[in-house]
């Protein structure tokens, strides 16, 4: 059974920074590319960030370009969202999913990203 497990969320001053990680088991993660998104109070989940399988390519939506980056280790099962410079409306509670093979962007497709996601992390900014 594919179980996704995030951490790493919390509560942070503005201009802060928190890194999210995200352990995967039950897959063969190598052949997983990964996602990092996030959902507001009253607002559509939308992605953040979002890594191939390979791990040669990622994206980025563009109100978080330059303040985050997305790794991964296949030896730990992990992928990593380091945040800096956080703001008050990166509030949300940001969650991990795994798609089998490549990808091409990081826009929420509930059809594409369907399988396998986490249970979220809460992320606070306070300003």
């Amino acid at each position: 059974q594919v179980h996704l497990a995030e951490s790493g969320g919390g509560l942070v001053q503005s201009g802060g920074s928190l890194r999210l990680s995200c352990t995967a088991s039950g897959l063969r993660f190598d052949d997983y590319s990964l996602g990092w998104f996030r959902q507001a109070p009253g607002k559509e989940r939308e992605g953040v960030s979002c890594i191939s399988w390979s791990g040669r390519n990622t994206f980025y939506t563009d109100s978080m370009k330059g303040r985050v980056t997305i790794s991964r280790d296949n030896g730990k099962n992990t992928v990593y969202l380091q945040m800096n410079s956080l703001k008050p409306e990166d509030t949300a509670i940001y969650y991990c999913a795994a798609v089998e093979g490549s990808i091409s962007g990081c826009e929420y497709d509930p059809l594409f990203w369907s399988d396998k996601w986490g249970q979220g992390t809460q992320v606070t900014v306070s300003s």
